[in-house]
């Protein structure tokens, strides 16, 4: 019986493996699908019914693209063949006549190979056959270097650079990834007010879609205008998006707009000839699953981070981009903090890769990214967390040679002390801020390069380019020396804000002293000092931008301050909530009254009431209260140490590339249920804590830490302090 149960495993086992092996997808080179689909989404912006494209360089794929992998074919098999372009195919070099459908692999030892070329959309395969399938494990290259001599050989395939296919969820052939298109589904308004040849839609909230008009009939004209706001939406020579449409319907028929738009309420006007029965919409959507999360005693905190979630959402698309309404573009900057708030809520991998794909382009390098120089370098950082959070060696090593152009461009660009100043081209962006200069090398931007140097340090140690790593490390430390040799004022306890002709200015800002403290570049001591005399201080120019609020209050929870944290987000996201806010905006000044929250740009409905950064509390949440975060990549090793910060209670699930990491926490009572790797859990408490399904370990000075082991339950019973 024991046999007969293993031989019933084993071939269960096999099956599932074959099954695993049968399975197909499209498959292109990386980075090309990314590249592509960027472009198609960034150039759907219209202000007004213009277009409105990028002003930054667009690349675009490789049109011609050479497949290959080897294959141990047990048995003759009829392998199908899809191809997104022209496309020949070989078996072990041998070209098959003409565009074969369906192809017999034979059995034995064999390499299959197409050549596929497409201008208007990526080349891209799909093979399907038992054993023969397209997957990211086939070989891919835009230059296979081939030449073919007098008497007709071919030669070897020398020089060449093969990567690993691209691919994402395409898994039908009759999906393939020309046709990527976000989810939908119908909504209807909340509330419907019909004029006289108008409607006036409310549908309660921020969103993102289509407009449908339904019983559409008539001859003449209808103009669709949208609002965040229902000054906006009723502003029909300043509203920022709108449609026109001419109409000539014998019979009713309902009509969908042809782009997206962002709104809460619109407003629909049309010609005395033209009738519309009713007005709902299409919302578009990327399906990502929620893994993370967060709940506490205090209600509002809770409505801050559903709002939070929800505006993070909305932004999730094609790529994590900066706003719905305005830009929908993908700015570096906008989404390095995606990633970080991502790791937190979705752990979903692959928009983080598409996005840094697509920012990243082709070689040669000839700009910053976004043209903006800090956007390059949160490029770096965004793959320095990617690493950590993810432990995904295999995007590195196909991708490091981009990162050492890309670095090189940045080194190449040096004053004579080392230090990154603005160029001709270079848009030096910091925040939005009134009156920050931008003269001079300023130390925001050294501290930005410092830490990229740190990441080519790690990729390169990835892919052991040895010499690559020593020079990164070397640099990096000589960097980071003459920072605080030319920045660091003793006087006013901190990094001042520019050096103009190589002399320290008197201005001292929050950016660079905020940042050194979760770098961790700052003494202990130089930490103390900076929190007064800077991250504490009202006279120091205080920020008003969600994004940069965003890394003030991460260096505050970094030093402890997680009370003082609470307190601003609910006076500051609160505040936007307070104003009606159903999603988070692009800047917030409490001290502006009614409209004047609208208008930015110079325009009057200029500003995003949803933009991604507004949804940092995700972030802080989840790392500095909940207290989750790896300590080595890929969770191997991570801390959990709770910071209440103020509530009486709170609990939440932090994801990890191997399941979730569960935490609830009171004043008196700790639960942690480990995932994968070995968490270190740390606390505070005035007497030895009580410990089932682990051993309490004292620190000394009341600090205490417990092992949580891979599955395992933790529970404690402290006195909080």
């Amino acid at each position: 019986m024991k046999k007969l149960f293993v031989l019933v495993a084993a071939l269960i086992m096999l099956s599932e493996a074959q099954a695993q092996v049968s399975k197909a997808t499209w498959i292109w080179y990386p980075g090309d699908f990314e590249v592509w689909l960027g472009n198609k989404m960034q150039n759907r912006r219209t202000e007004r019914g213009t277009f409105f494209p990028p002003f930054w360089r667009l690349d675009s794929h490789y049109a011609l693209i050479d497949f290959h992998k080897e294959f141990d074919v047990p048995a003759d098999e009829q392998v199908q063949i899809f191809a997104e372009g022209q496309y020949n195919v070989k078996i072990d070099g041998k070209m098959i006549t003409g565009y074969p459908k369906v192809i017999t692999m034979p059995a034995g030892h064999h390499k299959l190979s197409l050549k596929v070329f497409c201008q208007q959309f990526v080349p891209s395969i799909y093979v399907k056959g038992k054993t023969v399938v397209s997957d990211s494990s086939w070989l891919v290259t835009y230059e296979d270097k081939e030449w073919i001599d007098a008497s007709g050989k071919a030669s070897d395939q020398s020089g060449t650079r093969w990567l690993s296919a691209g691919s994402w969820n395409f898994d039908s052939s009759a999906n393939p990834p020309s046709k990527f298109a976000l989810a939908t589904r119908p909504e209807n308004p909340v509330k419907a007010d019909k004029g006289d040849s108008s409607w006036f839609i409310d549908f309660g909230k921020e969103t993102f879609g289509f407009i449908k008009l339904h019983g559409l009939q008539g001859k003449g004209k209808v103009s669709i205008y949208y609002g965040e706001s229902p000054e906006e939406a009723r502003a029909t020579e300043t509203c920022e998006t709108l449609d026109y449409l001419d109409v000539d319907n014998a019979e009713k028929k309902d009509s969908v707009t042809s782009l997206t738009k962002a709104f809460r309420y619109v407003y629909v006007k049309y010609d005395k000839g033209v009738n519309i029965d009713r007005v709902s919409m299409l919302f578009e959507y990327l399906p990502v699953t929620e893994r993370g999360s967060f709940k506490c005693s205090d209600p509002l905190i809770n409505k801050i981070y559903d709002v939070s979630k929800y505006t993070f959402h909305l932004n999730t698309r094609e790529f994590f981009i900066d706003g719905i309404k305005r830009d929908r573009w993908i700015w570096s900057g906008d989404a390095y903090q995606s990633f970080l708030m991502n790791y937190y809520l979705y752990f979903d991998s692959p928009t983080v890769t598409r996005t840094l794909l697509a920012l990243r382009g082709k070689d040669p390098v000839s700009s910053h990214l976004n043209t903006i120089m800090d956007y390059t370098f949160y490029w770096f950082m965004g793959i320095h967390d990617y690493y950590l959070y993810t432990g995904d060696k295999k995007f590195i090593q196909q991708f490091y040679p981009q990162m050492k152009t890309l670095m090189d461009y940045c080194l190449g660009r040096r004053d004579k002390n080392g230090f990154m100043e603005g160029q001709a081209g270079d848009w030096v962006f910091v925040d939005w801020a009134d009156g920050l200069s931008k003269q001079g090398a300023l130390s925001f931007e050294q501290l930005l390069l410092a830490r990229s140097l740190e990441t080519m340090s790690i990729c390169a140690d990835i892919v052991d380019d040895k010499d690559a790593k020593t020079q990164y490390d070397a640099m990096a430390a000589k960097l980071k020396d003459k920072i605080f040799e030319l920045y660091w004022n003793d006087d006013k306890k901190a990094l001042v804000h520019s050096l103009i002709d190589g002399k320290q200015s008197d201005n001292v800002t929050r950016y660079a002293n905020m940042f050194s403290i979760f770098f961790n570049y700052f003494s202990p001591q130089q930490k103390a000092a900076v929190k007064q005399s800077v991250l504490m201080n009202d006279k120091i120019q205080q920020i008003k931008t969600p994004y940069m609020r965003f890394y003030e209050l991460e260096a505050l929870c970094a030093m402890g301050e997680q009370n003082y944290v609470l307190r601003e987000m609910k006076d500051y996201w609160g505040g936007m909530l307070k104003e009606g806010a159903t999603s988070f905006w692009e800047e917030y000044d409490p001290s502006k009254k009614g409209t004047e929250h609208l208008s930015m740009y110079g325009r009057p409905f200029g500003k995003s009431l949803c933009h991604a950064w507004g949804a940092s509390p995700l972030y802080l949440l989840g790392k500095y209260y909940l207290g989750v975060q790896p300590l080595s990549a890929a969770y191997d090793r991570y801390v959990v140490e709770p910071a209440l910060g103020g509530l009486a209670w709170m609990e939440g699930t932090v994801p990890t590339p191997k399941g979730d990491i569960y935490l609830h926490c009171s004043k008196k009572e700790m639960v942690v249920k480990g995932a994968a790797g070995t968490g270190i859990l740390k606390l505070k408490s005035k007497s030895k804590p009580k410990v089932s399904g682990g051993v309490v370990k004292s620190l000394g000075q009341q600090n205490y830490e417990v092992t949580v082991n891979a599955g395992a339950t933790v529970k404690v019973s402290y006195s909080a302090i």
